[in-house]
């Protein structure tokens, strides 16, 4: 997969795709990251990419030559399954819309600042808009580092054992169940019974029920009306 992310301040990407699994994904050759700096594509020598809006108010707004200028370029190079804004104002990101998402060959990230970007480019370039919750950031640039994340774990071979995101939270509208490790008995307080009989089938019906009880106690509005 590669994902192209149009940014004003590329730098802030550094530690999140330098470290851990997304580090590996490209090392391996599963994942491309391209930062793309939005200001390369100004037509003036300050290199200006955002001025005032019409109607007056405060802040200041994307302005659409350079984001069409940028979106342009890219487009002329390949094909891409998505452009994808980054607002507050956009469908929620959920597990569901990750695990389409990972399945697409090339994607494009489009980071928002200030009060946003000329609504000419959301109606005519963007094809997807995506918020990471019911906030509001001083940037597109970490809801795009989360978005990458929830995706490329999402790739067939970036885990090392790629079956631990089929068990994740949210997948099937579950929260995850409790998970316990090293040693049985840490002060008194014990790993369930179940967990180490060796029983394949018990353990799977006890992780079932558990993310059941505790979607029911956490997150009820996952679970379809009784």
């Amino acid at each position: 997969m590669r994902i192209d992310i149009i940014t004003l301040f590329p730098e802030m990407f550094d530690g999140p795709f330098k470290h851990s699994i997304l580090r590996r994904a490209q090392e391996k050759g599963l994942l491309e990251i391209h930062l793309v700096q939005l200001r390369d594509y100004a037509t003036d020598r300050h290199r200006t990419v955002d001025d005032y809006p019409y109607g007056g108010g405060a802040g200041m707004v994307l302005m659409p030559e350079p984001l069409a200028n940028c979106l342009d370029s890219l487009k002329a190079q390949r094909s891409y399954d998505e452009i994808v804004y980054l607002t507050p104002d956009g469908e929620r990101l959920t597990q569901a819309l990750c695990n389409r998402l990972s399945l697409c060959q090339n994607l494009i990230l489009l980071c928002g600042h200030y009060k946003g970007i000329d609504e000419r480019i959301r109606e005519h370039y963007v094809t997807k808009e995506i918020s990471i919750g019911d906030y509001v950031l001083s940037g597109g640039e970490l809801a795009a580092a989360v978005l990458v994340d929830c995706v490329a774990r999402l790739i067939p071979g970036v885990l090392n054992d790629e079956e631990s995101a089929l068990f994740d939270s949210f997948q099937d509208n579950l929260l995850a169940p409790p998970v316990y490790t090293r040693p049985e008995n840490f002060r008194g307080w014990k790993v369930p019974e179940v967990l180490l009989s060796g029983n394949h089938k018990a353990i799977e019906a006890w992780r079932l029920q558990q993310s059941h009880q505790r979607t029911r106690q956490r997150r009820p509005d996952l679970l379809p009306p009784e």
